[in-house]
């Protein structure tokens, strides 16, 4: 897959966005209409909460929209990595929009259970909200696939927005035939229920925004088919410390360290590290901007079974997930090596210093060198 191929499915996507997001605002609007109508009507404050709820729906699909376009921007002087992060931000808002419906829709419960109204519903009405029970489940699971297509968070959270509207919907219809059947009005304190639910959710939304935004490694699958792809270049006998900068939703700017033989030349080296840049740009649509180089001794057996042992020893460390870059200078009488700790060590540097004891016994006559490394490659990760 070429760059251009690439730009192509960026614009495809941007193109799914948007006519999600307009097939949103149109749905919503118009149960929105419905629902305010019905619930004026008959004097249902739930089914009232609910038309509020479904126009903020239509303003979380605008968001979709608004978001999605900006993000697309091409780099420029002050953003050179682009825009792409905006899309974190519309999903941030959505949520917020999500966590205020859910807030409103629980204070106005609250003033109904205080101040009880009786409800007058029709047939009619029960109908409808019926029906938009089955809408809204359709428009949920529409919204959310297509965001789970393209990797849109705002389409996501916004599929998710519904789906819980479908649940708002049906608690609604509930409590209208319980009153209908028995005279019992149980709408307010359902109403109240179903806000809580709704202010958990998007809580919940928040904080997965929050992460994304602070950082996250990326996914497990994207990382282990990188390290693959590297690591079937004949040269290179492994792929590690791979570090990826999220600017967007699939779009990846990292670094990568190579294990390669001693014996390889300057010219085959840049070569190689040009070769796996476009080979992982093209492939994954990510930029390695740095490509680091490991050498590993060739042709000596004798360091080649110290290395084993080393590693062994090492390995032995609780927390050492793993162990590589090693190199033994013997004229300089010095081995270094990377090491890999896992994020449930209580302490790094007891770590680090249990290797150096344990080494130094085994190998006297040899100074360590010995790099903590982060596990940025989800070797911990469940």
């Amino acid at each position: 897959m070429s760059a251009n191929d690439f730009t192509a499915n960026e614009k495809t996507r941007e193109k799914i966005i948007v006519k999600t997001g307009i097939v949103g605002i149109i749905v919503n609007l118009l149960l929105a209409g419905f629902k305010a109508t019905i619930g004026l009507i008959s004097g249902s404050i739930a089914i009232v909460m609910d038309a509020v709820n479904n126009t903020s729906d239509a303003l979380s699909s605008l968001i979709s929209i608004i978001g999605a376009k900006l993000a697309s921007k091409e780099p420029d002087r002050k953003h050179p990595f682009g825009y792409g992060r905006i899309e974190y931000l519309s999903a941030m808002i959505i949520s917020i929009i999500v966590l205020y419906a859910g807030i409103t829709s629980f204070t106005e419960s609250v003033k109904k259970i205080i101040n009880p109204d009786t409800p007058d519903y029709s047939v009619v009405s029960l109908v409808i909200v019926f029906a938009a029970v089955f809408v809204k489940i359709f428009l949920g699971r529409y919204v959310k696939g297509k965001g789970e297509q393209v990797n849109s968070d705002s389409l996501i959270n916004s599929g998710k927005d519904a789906l819980l509207d479908a649940v708002i919907s049906t608690g609604t219809l509930v409590a209208a035939l319980i009153f209908v059947f028995t005279g019992l009005s149980l709408e307010a304190w359902l109403g109240a229920l179903i806000s809580l639910v709704i202010i958990k959710s998007g809580a919940d939304m928040i904080k997965e925004t929050i992460s994304e935004i602070l950082g996250e490694p990326g996914e497990i699958s994207l990382i282990t088919n990188i390290k693959k792809t590297i690591a079937a270049f004949p040269e290179v006998s492994g792929a590690y410390d791979l570090v990826l900068h999220n600017y967007g939703p699939d779009t990846y700017n990292g670094s990568v360290h190579i294990e390669v033989p001693d014996t390889l030349s300057a010219e085959k080296l840049d070569k190689l590290t040009r070769d796996i840049t476009t080979e992982i740009y093209t492939k994954f649509n990510v930029l390695l901007t740095a490509v680091g180089v490991y050498s590993f001794n060739t042709g000596d057996e004798r360091i080649i079974a110290i290395k084993e042992k080393v590693k062994k020893a090492v390995l032995a460390q609780e927390y050492v997930l793993q162990m590589h870059g090693f190199y033994l200078d013997e004229e300089e009488k010095y081995i270094r090596f990377d090491v890999v700790v896992s994020f449930d060590a209580p302490s790094r540097n007891a770590v680090h210093e249990g290797i150096l004891h344990d080494l130094k016994e085994a190998f006297p006559d040899y100074e360590f060198i010995v790099a903590m490394d982060i596990d940025f490659g989800g070797l911990n990760r469940g």
